[in-house]
C-alpha cells in the first residue's frame, strides 16, 4: 500500500540512519575528543546523509515512479488516491530528491516530504561552514 509506505518510511529511515551513526559517533567523541566545530561538522554531514536517505527511500521512483504517485487501476491507468484524477506525467530528480506527480486536473503533488529537503540543505550548510572553520583554524595554527 503506497500511502502507508509514503507516510511511515521516510521518518523511520531517517531515525534508523541517525541510530546507525550514533555508535560510531559516540566512539569517535570519547576516544578522540574532537573540537566542538569538528563534532558539528560530523553532525551536519550525518543530517544531510539521513535526509538524503529519507528522500530517496522512494527507490521506487527510479524503477517505477508511477507506483509512488498513485494506484494502478484494472485498465492500467494510475489514479490519485481519493480523487478521480488520472496521472499524466511524473518528474523525478535525484538532487535534491524530488518526485512530482502531474494530474489531469492540472495540479501537481510532491511526494517527497518537505522536511527531507530542508534537513538536507541545513545539514550541508552546517557541515560546509564547520569544515571551513576547521580549515581556517588549522591554517592559523601553522
Amino acid at each position: 500500500m503506497v500511502s502507508l509506505f509514503t507516510f511511515f518510511a521516510p521518518p523511520a529511515i531517517t531515525l534508523l540512519l541517525f541510530a546507525i551513526g550514533a555508535l560510531p559517533y559516540a566512539l569517535w567523541v570519547t576516544r578522540r575528543k574532537p573540537s566542538r566545530t569538528a563534532r558539528w561538522a560530523v553532525i551536519g554531514s550525518a543530517a544531510a546523509i539521513a535526509a538524503y536517505g529519507a528522500g530517496t527511500v522512494y527507490g521506487l521512483a527510479f524503477t517505477n515512479p508511477l507506483d509512488v504517485c498513485g494506484d494502478e487501476t484494472g485498465n492500467g491507468v494510475y489514479m490519485d488516491a481519493g480523487r478521480d484524477y488520472s496521472l499524466t506525467s511524473v518528474k523525478v530528480d535525484s538532487f535534491p530528491p524530488s518526485i512530482t506527480c502531474h494530474w489531469t486536473s492540472g495540479y501537481s503533488t510532491e511526494e517527497v516530504w518537505f522536511w527531507a529537503t530542508l534537513l538536507l540543505y541545513a545539514g550541508l550548510a552546517c557541515s560546509v561552514v564547520c569544515f571551513a572553520l576547521l580549515v581556517i583554524n588549522r591554517t592559523r595554527r601553522h
